[in-house]
């Protein structure tokens, strides 16, 4: 099989696209012949080594999170998944033509959606979703503001806390204001433009997706005891205030998984697509990805 594997941290072209042999299938895993994957930021900065002390990988190594593909075999622990049914997941190692996942991480595509849409959903909707189910905890009726919200990590989030019955402020640049719109937030704010940003005060919380100096100034729109909830860790300040701040790391789960991918499905919330490549152009890929040259996912077919 062909795949994309890493030997040393780098550039993009630290990433070869060659032979290499096509992985064993354990008792409780699933083989997947893939169709599609998606680049995501923790993958470049896995390649380039800025994730290496939160996230140590053994090289040399196959990256990629989002599986999207068809059931080849079943190991003899495994039920329910026969041959050639689609399935989608957050798993490791996607960057393949083949690749193993524990059974247990493994969701249904849905029917409306084809292998490159599911391809783009898994690391962002459950990472976007546990931001708000699993660091946030937001009560009905509570304002939290999701930074970041025209991302795929943000859209999914924004999605969630409304479900939630929560009031939504969608933070974004200035000129994508009107983009925004289409997110269905009781409010978009401009984070960039100290005018919008000066009336932010006592939220319940904030959903972050951005990290660095934008996070640190929203620590004081918190009210005291607010919840801080990131995908980037805690930010600088933090402990210089009266909220609480919850950092973590999107983890599988299959159910929630299915869930959302079926509310992307009946058009309830999208991830858009950018651009779709062959996973033999990886580098370019990398490179278009880790300079935002592409709005929207970039997808990998086999």
């Amino acid at each position: 099989m062909k795949a994309v594997v890493l030997y040393e941290y780098g550039d993009p072209s630290q990433l070869r696209y060659e032979d290499a042999e096509q992985p064993p299938v354990g008792d409780n895993e699933v083989l997947v012949r893939m169709h599609a994957t998606s680049v995501n930021p923790v993958d470049y900065k896995i390649r380039s080594g800025a994730a290496k002390g939160r996230i140590p990988v053994e090289l040399p190594a196959v990256l990629g999170r989002d599986l999207s593909g068809e059931v080849v075999q079943a190991g003899r622990s495994v039920v329910g998944f026969a041959k050639g049914m689609r399935v989608m997941g957050l798993a490791n190692g996607t960057y393949a033509e083949f690749t193993t996942a524990k059974a247990d991480v493994l969701a249904p595509i849905p029917e409306a959606l084809s292998f490159e849409q599911a391809a783009a959903l898994p690391l962002v909707t459950l990472t976007g979703a546990q931001l708000i189910e699993r660091a946030v905890k937001p009560q009905p009726g509570q304002t939290v503001l999701v930074t970041g919200a025209l991302g795929g990590v943000g859209r999914s989030a924004v999605h969630v806390a409304r479900k939630h019955g929560c009031r939504v402020l969608a933070g974004v640049r200035s000129a994508e204001k009107a983009e925004a719109a289409v997110l269905g937030a009781d409010q978009v704010i401009a984070l960039d433009d100290e005018t919008e940003t000066v009336h932010l005060h006592d939220l319940d919380a904030v959903a972050d997706t951005v990290g660095g100096p934008t996070a640190s100034r929203l620590l004081k729109a918190l009210r005291a005891g607010g919840v801080f909830g990131s995908v980037l860790g805690e930010p600088q300040g933090a402990k210089d205030v009266d909220v609480q701040v919850h950092a973590f790391m999107a983890q599988p789960d299959a159910s929630r998984l299915y869930e959302l991918a079926d509310e992307v499905a009946r058009g309830e919330f999208t991830i858009p697509i950018g651009k779709t490549m062959r996973l033999s152009e990886i580098e370019e890929a990398h490179r278009l990805a880790e300079a935002h040259k592409v709005k929207g996912k970039i997808i990998l077919v086999m």
